[in-house]
């Protein structure tokens, strides 16, 4: 830690050491305009008789120290010309307006027509310096830019706006990078045939992959900040056929400060590619729904729960408890809100949901008024192998926990769901099936408003098929995929999160939120796109190997079940799948037996009290010969 905060602090020392240096010559050459400009005015207007030693002192000082004030010396021409010549114009009319009171209090009467040539030799001068001196360092940065070509990285840059110009000027200046641009791409018809930094706009999109295998294009940089998801897509997808590697500028949101830099540049990830706008829900309700309130995150150091925590302090709550099992997944999250002040008002608990006492003692301590219940166990092949921890944790945490919320008269309870509830056909979407069931029902006697949220896979997450598709590529394969059919719906964590939240907002009760999240994606073609988007050619440079299907995976996921209707919302693209009537009675007799068989660790009987509880619920037959031969061995 302390050998990276060195290292910033001499990166730093050095840039301001060389800007200082910039400044210094600078001062000195304007200072010799102004001494010339003083020296010409004089002989062109009175003739060098009428020189006085203390006036050229003053009018070079006041001109000198108005520049400064003014800011001529800030940029160092990182603006634009135009901005920099009406800059320096209005520091030159105010340092000869200046000069012009200071000369005429002290009792000296040069003529108007003095003052008006010092101004324009003044003006002329400096612009004529500041453009040398810009044509000198591009001339410079061009030599070493070019010099050693064919040891350099072919780079095609799309996009010739501000940050595309940010990226070749760091091209420029830092030829480690070992990076040669050979064009930019535009759509903007006015741009062809310019160049920025003596690099040429070459051609549009639709010309990418003749451009690139003319010029023999190794790299592919994107860099349109402020672009439409779909049309980023299409741009994608034509950069993916050139078989180059793509990289990527952050997108506008993580540039709101203005700042560009190649270190800012990523490998293009998948959701780049989704061609769906990311959703991030902010509006006035969901604001009111969280300001000052107490608010209880379960799980809160996982891939959901670690995001509720982030968004939920932009919400100004009145206290955040951060409650995990993990203390070193939820000390990460507390870390990082840590670093961005937000901490004040933070608690953080560690506890199981499982151990209903705990829970009590922590909801009679802090008294939330808002729980959102994110633990639980999610990796499918895992709860195949372990289903009454997966029942244990999920199901009856989740009813520890929701009986304890209508209890101390919580507010408002939100469940986080998953898609895999829907005809579930293992044992980790069975559970949230039930959970669902629990606190449906519990909404029907309790103060609390208890609602659900089901949405599909989250992009980077924990466990997701991203990280370990990118992971098996950077071992050089093979990616494996369970089936060449298989189907997954996708979204960002922060849209889940941002739906989770608009769901406890809009909530009334009872209800199941359920996101419009497009078109499934095929997983093999995620795996096709994240080795092309490498610079790699799937089943030549990386293989692909088709495993079959997981222990209780099934070949496309649902949203809704038959017996759900759906129902609009005032909020685009969320609708509302309608309760079903479940039996209170009925249902809590069922959950003493599950609970019995689980505590047994009877893995054959418990799936079929889930089955009995979950009519839904799939028991694969494979898994439960595989079950009944192991404990008959």
């Amino acid at each position: 830690m302390g050998a990276k905060v060195l290292e910033k602090i001499n990166s730093y020392n050095k840039e301001y050491g060389d800007f200082r240096y910039k400044q210094a010559i600078l001062l000195m050459t304007d200072a010799m305009v102004f001494m010339g400009a003083f020296i010409i005015s004089l002989l062109v207007t009175l003739g060098i008789i009428y020189f006085n030693n203390l006036l050229f002192l003053i009018m070079v000082i006041i001109s000198l120290i108005t520049f400064m004030i003014i800011g001529d010396y800030k940029t160092l021409w990182s603006t634009s010309v135009d901005k920099e010549v009406i800059t320096i114009f209005i520091s030159t009319v105010f340092s000869t307006l200046i000069s012009y009171i200071f000369i005429n209090l002290l009792g000296f009467d040069y003529p108007i027509a003095f003052y008006i040539m010092y101004g324009l030799f003044t003006h002329v001068g400096i612009c004529s310096i500041r453009i040398v001196y810009r044509g000198l360092r591009r001339g410079i940065l061009y030599l070493k830019a070019y010099d050693n070509l064919e040891n350099r990285k072919k780079v095609l840059i799309i996009g010739a706006g501000v940050a595309g110009q940010l990226i070749l000027k760091e091209m420029f200046e830092n030829p480690q990078l070992n990076m040669y641009p050979v064009g930019i791409i535009d759509d903007n018809e006015d741009k062809l045939g310019k160049t920025y930094y003596n690099v040429p706009v070459i051609g549009t999109t639709d010309e990418i992959e003749t451009i690139a295998k003319n010029l023999n294009v190794e790299e592919i940089i994107f860099t349109i900040a402020k672009i439409k998801r779909k049309r980023k897509r299409e741009i994608m997808q034509i950069c993916k056929n050139t078989k180059c590697k793509i990289k990527t500028i952050p997108g506008i949101y993580e540039l709101i400060d203005g700042k560009v830099s190649i270190k800012k540049i990523r490998d293009v990830n998948i959701e780049d590619l989704l061609g769906r706008e990311s959703r991030q829900i902010k509006d006035s309700e969901v604001v009111d729904f969280i300001k000052n309130k107490k608010v209880l995150v379960t799980g809160a150091g996982g891939s959901i729960g670690s995001e509720l925590c982030r968004q939920i302090c932009d919400l100004e709550p009145k206290e955040l408890i951060l409650l995990d099992i993990y203390e070193n997944n939820v000390y990460e999250i507390q870390q990082e809100l840590s670093r961005k002040g937000q901490d004040k008002n933070i608690k953080v608990l560690i506890a199981s949901v499982r151990d209903k006492k705990r829970m009590d003692e922590i909801f009679s301590s802090y008294k939330p008024e808002i729980v959102f219940h994110a633990a639980a166990h999610k990796h499918v092949p895992l709860m195949e192998d372990s289903p009454c921890e997966a029942i244990k944790n999920n199901v009856f945490g989740t009813l520890n926990v929701a009986q304890i919320s209508a209890k101390y008269k919580v507010e408002r309870f939100v469940l986080i769901s998953t898609d895999k509830a829907v005809n579930p056909t293992n044992i980790m979407g069975a559970t949230k099936r039930c959970c669902e069931m629990i606190v449906q029902t519990l909404e029907k006697s309790s103060f609390t408003e208890f609602v659900a949220v089901r949405f599909g896979n989250v992009l980077g997450s924990n466990g997701s098929v991203v990280p370990l598709f990118k992971k098996q590529i950077e071992e050089g394969g093979p990616v494996k995929v369970t089936h060449p059919e298989i189907t997954r719906f996708f979204m960002t964590i922060p849209e889940a999160v941002s739906l989770v939240l608009e769901a406890g907002a809009i909530a009334k009760g009872g209800e199941i939120f359920v996101l419009n999240m497009g078109e499934p994606v095929k997983i093999l073609d995620l795996a096709k796109n994240l080795i092309t988007l490498s610079g790699l050619e799937p089943d030549v440079d990386i293989k692909i190997e088709f495993t079959g299907l997981r222990p209780g995976e099934k070949l496309y996921e649902e949203i809704l079940m038959d017996e759900e209707g759906l129902t609009d919302t005032n909020k685009d693209k969320i609708y509302i799948g309608q309760p079903i009537d479940v039996d209170e009675g009925e249902l809590f007799d069922k959950l003493k037996y599950l609970k019995y068989v689980a505590d047994m660790e009877d893995e054959v009987e418990v799936r079929y009290a889930m089955k009995n509880l979950v009519p839904t619920y799939v028991i694969k037959e494979s898994k439960m010969v595989d079950d009944v031969l192991t404990l008959n061995a």
